[in-house]
């Protein structure tokens, strides 16, 4: 059988994908919910991509107290690199929205477009690579945490303590990773 091509389907998935088949069993009231959702996620990248290219390119938004003016703006103000990766090691690593350390501060800015209240304790991982990967003490930096998310601006100066702790978390369970794959276990 020769089988039809289709090649500019490549590297994507349908919404109504076989290997994810749970859409069989739903309502037409929660396929229409699962819809929006994935629908504002996709958004949500794009406006992300938006703002990386705002800030690269040091172009401002019109002056409002909307999320993404707040984010872009403020992150051009404090010269902050914009997605930028911070590794430990293949078991953890991530990409912070805005970054930047001066003098002594670190700050992390993450921009949320969803509507369901974003945790601070992302930033605090991300915080805790940072120190991991430049190895510097949270006990000697000042750190200071932003969340832009709803047209809000939630700022969180997290305890050196529990970043530290998060530090050892990351090394440990980095270490358990190693050692499950070293007997096989992946």
């Amino acid at each position: 059988m020769n089988f039809n091509e289709h090649s500019g389907l490549a590297g994507k998935h349908a919404f109504l994908s076989p290997s994810n088949y749970h859409w069989i069993n739903y309502s037409e009231a929660k396929l229409a919910d699962r819809y929006v959702t994935a629908r504002a996620a996709q958004k949500g990248v794009e406006l992300h991509a938006f703002a990386h290219e705002a800030i690269r390119l040091g172009i401002r938004l019109p002056e409002a107290p909307t999320t993404l003016s707040q984010y872009v703006n403020d992150a051009i103000g404090f010269k902050m690199a914009t997605e930028q990766p911070l590794y430990f090691s293949d078991n953890c690593y991530g990409h912070s929205d805005a970054i930047c350390f001066r003098q002594g501060l670190l700050r992390i800015h993450d921009l949320k477009t969803g509507v369901v209240e974003a945790s601070h304790h992302q930033l605090e991982v991300y915080a805790a690579l940072f120190c991991l990967e430049y190895i510097i003490s949270p006990h000697e930096i000042d750190i200071e945490l932003r969340i832009y998310q709803n047209d809000n601006i939630r700022v969180f100066v997290p305890f050196p303590e529990t970043i530290a702790m998060i530090m050892e978390k990351i090394v440990t369970f980095d270490q358990q990773i190693e050692e499950l794959k070293m007997k096989g276990a992946w």
